[in-house]
């Protein structure tokens, strides 16, 4: 146990800038005092104490501000930063390092009993705050899922889930740019060149009508040198990529 919580301590000074010093981990952070008292309310669970169990982790919600069921798996070095508002369930799984902030709910949207109603968080997953993870799919291991998402579909190992819906950002491989990025810790699931997938596809077919406007152009300009008068259509407003760009960013 004290292996498990000196483990939790410098996971927590890794990771939290703000940290600095092991005492002020123990006496100051709720998310470190969260992940203890779900260790007692899981053990308690485990051994058919169920109502010490729901009583323990009541007590911990009281104090700490986070919600997280005694029958929930917790894998080590989970870190739950700042961590208000934020509810794990029943049939919850977080792998091991994975990072949580505030007001995430990974949340179940079946109301059949005995069945796995929540999500499965792989090794390394970060959930940005305000999050909501609903359903019982698994988040891949590496996976991102950016800050007010909500979650409701499996995403895959490494990709990020951004918008409501979450739309998937898939990890592009053999760019070693993104696979450092992506072995970087990501804080609130913010990475470089972390674009929503709809602004990237809405990005491309601005730029490729002003890529056909400009060929439609080279067109009109060639045949009037050949001769041949296209006729005059009423002038719209001017085509400008970079205004609408800036207006998709």
């Amino acid at each position: 146990m004290f292996s498990r919580i000196r483990e939790d301590i410098a996971n927590i000074m890794t990771r939290d800038p703000a940290a600095r010093s092991a005492w002020e981990v123990i006496t100051c952070y709720p998310g470190f005092h969260a992940i203890v008292i779900q260790r007692c309310a899981h053990w308690f669970w485990q051994n058919n104490f169920k109502w010490l169990g729901r009583f323990t982790s009541h007590i911990g919600r009281w104090l700490t501000g986070i919600e997280i069921h005694p029958g929930a798996q917790i894998g080590r070095r989970v870190f739950i930063d700042h961590g208000f508002g934020v509810v794990i369930g029943e049939t919850a799984e977080v792998g091991d390092d994975c990072t949580i902030y505030q007001g995430v709910t990974l949340g179940g949207t079946s109301l059949s009993k005995g069945a796995k109603r929540h999500p499965t968080l792989g090794n390394g997953v970060i959930i940005g705050a305000g999050a909501q993870v609903l359903g019982s799919f698994t988040v891949g291991e590496g996976a991102k899922v950016g800050s007010n998402a909500v979650v409701v579909k499996p995403v895959p190992a490494g990709a990020t889930a951004v918008g409501n819906p979450a739309r998937i950002l898939e990890k592009e491989s053999g760019n070693a740019r993104d696979e450092t990025a992506a072995r970087m810790f990501a804080a609130y699931g913010v990475t470089p060149n972390g674009d929503d997938p709809l602004s990237k596809a809405l990005h491309g077919l601005i730029d490729n009508a002003a890529t056909q406007e400009h060929q439609i152009e080279r067109i009109l300009a060639a045949l009037k040198c050949a001769g041949i008068d296209c006729e005059t259509l009423e002038t719209a407003e001017k085509f400008d990529p970079d205004q609408l760009n800036k207006l998709v960013e």
